[in-house]
């Protein structure tokens, strides 16, 4: 009975909204969980016609199943999608998601390497190896520009614009978005790509692909991660580190250093500046202990 709805939902997120696969997926997912719930409950009501207790007892429902307070919030997010939609479409003339309330979600802080750290890893690649001046640059890059893991491994040689000192990176929903890189980065980037990268055959489709294996495809984010945790393990480091910890890092240092929040947000390509804020988290604790050294009230 949902069928056509979910289509024309799907079409909309496509070629409305342009959102990537996996974000069309994510949201389909989202309303197919509960057109599940409906059906599991003989409930037979049409978009229009469910009410804000219906929605609750599909929250409930999913709260029931064992998700996550982040699993929910992120289910309700799509259900909202869902009955913008339906708005737009005169499907429905009236939201009941609106007044749908989220469960609380208490936002990890990120493990973050501080610059020294990074220095240490990158310390412990074996430069002698073709492997390690590719890793090399890898790491230099993902530091230098801030970048998510799936941004790194299909950056484009096309889109290395060095001559100014940035690389044009595309994110999320196929978003781009021009990163400075620094002469670190650009420098390991040039020693890879003249010393290591010409002596590889390159698979067809690869071309313009900047980091390749040994087979000379492109390499997948488990390799970056494998990478990275073998170079944890040399260096003795007892944090939690994947790739993002990279970007959380490069943040983190700009803030730390000042640097205005809508600079960082345009930079690590986030649509919304409360994703970025979390990143002011070590300037809090700065502030924090400046005010019980310093101040007056707050000193023992």
């Amino acid at each position: 009975m949902w069928q056509p709805y979910k289509k024309g939902f799907k079409a909309y997120l496509q070629l409305e909204k342009s959102l990537s696969d996996n974000s069309v997926e994510a949201y389909l997912r989202d309303v197919e969980k509960l057109t599940e719930f409906l059906l599991a409950n003989g409930n037979k009501k049409t978009p229009a016609e469910l009410d804000l207790k219906d929605l609750q007892q599909f929250v409930k429902w999913v709260a029931e199943l064992g998700m996550t307070p982040t699993s929910q919030a992120r289910i309700i997010s799509g259900i909202r999608g869902f009955y913008k939609y339906c708005l737009i479409e005169q499907i429905a003339t009236n939201d009941p998601s609106v007044l749908l309330e989220a469960p609380k979600t208490r936002r990890a802080l990120p493990d973050v390497l501080s610059f020294e750290e990074i220095e240490n890893l990158i310390a412990q690649i074996d430069l002698s190896t073709n492997d390690g001046g590719r890793n090399k640059a890898i790491i230099e890059t993902m530091y230098s520009c801030g970048l998510r893991v799936s941004e790194l491994i299909n950056l484009k040689i096309s889109c290395l614009y060095f001559d100014v000192g940035f690389v044009r990176v595309i994110g999320k929903g196929d978003k781009e978005r021009l990163v400075p890189i620094g002469r670190d980065a650009i420098k390991y980037i040039k020693i890879y790509k003249e010393n290591i990268r010409s002596q590889i055959s390159i698979q067809q489709g690869f071309e313009d692909i900047l980091f390749l294996n040994h087979r000379g495809k492109g390499l997948s984010r488990v390799w970056i991660f494998l990478i990275i945790k073998d170079l944890v393990l040399k260096a003795g480091l007892k944090k939690t580190i994947s790739p993002h910890t990279f970007r959380h890092s490069f943040a983190t240092h700009l803030v730390e250093g000042g640097a205005d929040l809508r600079a960082v947000q345009e930079m690590l390509g986030h649509e919304s500046i409360t994703t970025t804020e979390i990143y002011t988290h070590l300037d809090r604790d700065y502030l924090r202990e400046t005010l019980h050294q310093f101040h007056p009230a707050f000193k023992k």
